[in-house]
């Protein structure tokens, strides 16, 4: 863990953690298929486990030491097997019945959680474990699409005032946004492909729980982008 670091940033992180779990498990039981309402608990069950293995890694330094091995060890244990987990599902008759039968609106508030990420962000950056490109202040736009995203849930499903083509887009450029800052984080990690940031490097996403950023709430995200796109161009 990192040390001199107050406990509220981690706590609030923690909870936010907490609120994309709880966010993503809402989309699945608020589908309109009954097939895939009963697969929430088994998802939140395989989560949780996901939570505590990276959790355990973290706290076991396997991150965080050793950085000069290729590929990065968070990337082969953390980041890599919630990728395929996605491609699996869209290259899958069963994933894509599921992709297809989460509701829009649903995934759509999801993107509220960029709001206390980016907040946390800077907080780390202050505390000097995250470079200033990471924020708001630097190059992440990303808070946008978390205060933006209650917005279009409401006007484009509630109120049906936005059409599909408008959410679409607006899905297009969070995705886009998510994009800046996976590349610009993974970057600026203490790692054989640093490119920036070797004054201030991004070493919270290596320690617990900023471990769940990268192998957990960023995958949630991304899978959300991916999966309304693909309905929004069905």
């Amino acid at each position: 863990m990192l040390d001199n670091l107050p406990i509220y940033i981690s706590l609030i992180f923690g909870l936010t953690t907490i609120a994309t779990l709880w966010l993503f498990i809402w989309s699945v039981r608020s589908s309109s298929f009954n097939e895939t309402q009963k697969q929430a608990t088994p998802i939140l069950i395989g989560l949780i486990i996901w939570l505590v293995i990276q959790a355990f890694l973290s706290l076991n330094n396997i991150y965080n030491t050793d950085t000069t091995t290729f590929p990065p060890k968070i990337l082969l244990l953390g980041i890599l097997p919630t990728i395929l987990t996605i491609i699996l599902l869209f290259s899958t008759a069963k994933g894509r019945r599921f992709i297809d039968s989460l509701p829009l609106m649903n995934l759509t508030y999801l993107n509220i959680v960029r709001i206390p990420v980016e907040i946390i962000l800077y907080w780390l950056f202050l505390h000097k474990v995250v470079p200033e490109l990471m924020t708001f202040e630097g190059r992440n736009f990303d808070i946008l699409a978390g205060i933006s995203a209650p917005i279009i849930a409401y006007f484009g499903f509630t109120k049906s005032k936005l059409s599909r083509k408008a959410i679409l887009i607006w899905n297009f450029i969070c995705l886009g946004l998510l994009i800046n800052i996976v590349l610009n984080a993974l970057f600026s990690a203490p790692s054989p492909i640093q490119k920036f940031a070797f004054d201030q490097p991004n070493i919270a996403i290596l320690n617990f729980p900023f471990c769940w950023l990268p192998t957990f709430i960023v995958p949630i995200v991304l899978f959300g982008h991916l999966v309304s796109i693909r309905q929004l161009i069905k």
